[in-house]
């Protein structure tokens, strides 16, 4: 059971907070500039600030907060929800500051994160497959029906990874001429199926300027203390990267992957990431089929096997397309070319300037999809090779 404290903030995060977090979304859309949060609702602010550096305040006095891992992770999440409000609405902003004005806050998120072998802000687990309903209700930063639209089918795509994730990972000791093998390469293929049909809900039911101009913002870098932490990322769990590199499609000795991988430890839970090392050693499943290639492509496990294979391969590939040519395209790329801010300096979630940030989002589907590329380490000749020895 959480502390008293811990559960009064929780419910003030689902209720009051929710509510502020709104109103002021509300007065940001209706201006012509929906960027502009100079003296716009300082009122509501200065609650918001006043009513969470109370709450935090008193969870600080209180000590020892710690009611096992799945509580200090929830309170982790909820200090970090009112930090990055913070940093939506201009209260902090770590371009004009050294350290965090939000020293209760960032004392109990250090606290937390360290304790828990997590980054001391919130993560994208918070919100997606860690975010605990109540009454039917998970927590949210607004009460805009288009949050909740992005965090359903987010979450969604995520379990779709995960069993995709899981299904290879049981491939492994069973190695790729078991007949189940076939049956697990069945499965992780029809979750893949169901990332791409999530995602295409998704684009057809979020709207766009909402998006850009209400959601987005809270996804912000801040800082934390001293140190400015990035935003939390969709794909900031295991599972995609334990695809890519059980597939074979990314490589852990690829100095471009492995940053990413480095980048992202810490925005995992830790389970996750010791998931993620464990794979980091494994052999792929494309190096293993190559292998088994020179001597057995003509039997029949091989051809039925192989194919399967290539199926999951050709699944990830179409869905990393999607998500860069479709998602990001329309809820990042567009909003910010309409609104003169392809330049601004906090665009992303990540940190760089947007061009940065759509150069290696390139790198990353490219690799996924096995594209046609020398100047990154592709697997595409790989999975010609593959191709080749299927019987048509």
């Amino acid at each position: 059971m959480q502390t008293p404290l811990a559960s009064k903030f929780d419910h003030w995060i689902r209720q009051d907070f929710r509510d502020m977090n709104t109103a002021l979304e509300e007065l940001y859309f209706a201006q012509e500039n929906r960027d502009n949060l100079e003296g716009v609702g300082d009122g509501i602010k200065q609650q918001l600030v006043t009513e969470g550096r109370d709450y935090i305040a008193q969870l600080l006095r209180e000590g020892n907060t710690d009611e096992g891992f799945d509580h200090g992770f929830e309170l982790l999440g909820n200090v970090g929800f009112y930090m990055a409000a913070c940093r939506r609405h201009g209260i902090t902003d770590p371009a004009r500051e050294t350290r965090s004005p939000l020293r209760e806050a960032s004392a109990l998120a250090m606290q937390l994160g360290a304790s828990l072998g997590a980054v001391p802000r919130f993560a994208s687990s918070h919100l997606e497959t860690h975010n605990r309903a109540v009454n039917g209700v998970y927590k949210t930063f607004t009460a805009l029906n288009d949050e909740r639209i992005f965090i359903d089918y987010n979450t969604r795509g995520v379990f779709g990874y995960i069993r995709t994730a899981e299904a290879l990972l049981h491939s492994l000791p069973l190695g790729v001429s078991h007949p189940v093998t076939l049956d697990l390469l069945r499965v992780a293929r029809a979750a893949l199926e169901d990332v791409f049909a999530s995602n295409q809900e998704l684009f057809t039911a979020l709207d766009m300027q909402r998006f850009f101009f209400c959601i987005r913002p809270y996804y912000k870098p801040h800082r934390v203390g001293l140190r400015e932490y990035r935003g939390a990322n969709a794909g900031d769990f295991a599972g995609i990267n334990v695809i890519d590199l059980l597939l074979g499609l990314c490589r852990a000795d690829d100095p471009y992957y492995s940053q990413l991988l480095v980048d992202k430890f810490l925005f995992m839970r830790p389970e996750d990431q010791l998931l993620l090392r464990d794979c980091m050693r494994r052999k792929s499943l494309l190096n293993s089929f190559l292998e088994e290639a020179e001597e057995h492509a003509g039997e029949d496990w091989f051809q039925t096997n192989v194919s399967a294979f290539l199926e999951v391969c050709e699944a990830h590939g179409r869905v990393a397309v999607q998500h860069h040519e479709l998602l990001v395209e329309k809820y990042i790329v567009q909003p910010a070319s309409d609104a003169g801010l392809e330049d601004k300096a906090d665009l992303s979630a990540s940190g760089p300037p947007l061009p940065v940030l759509l150069k290696g989002l390139k790198t990353l589907c490219d690799l996924r999809s096995a594209a046609p590329r020398d100047d990154i380490p592709s697997r595409y000749r790989d999975i010609g090779r593959l191709k080749a020895c299927v019987h048509r």
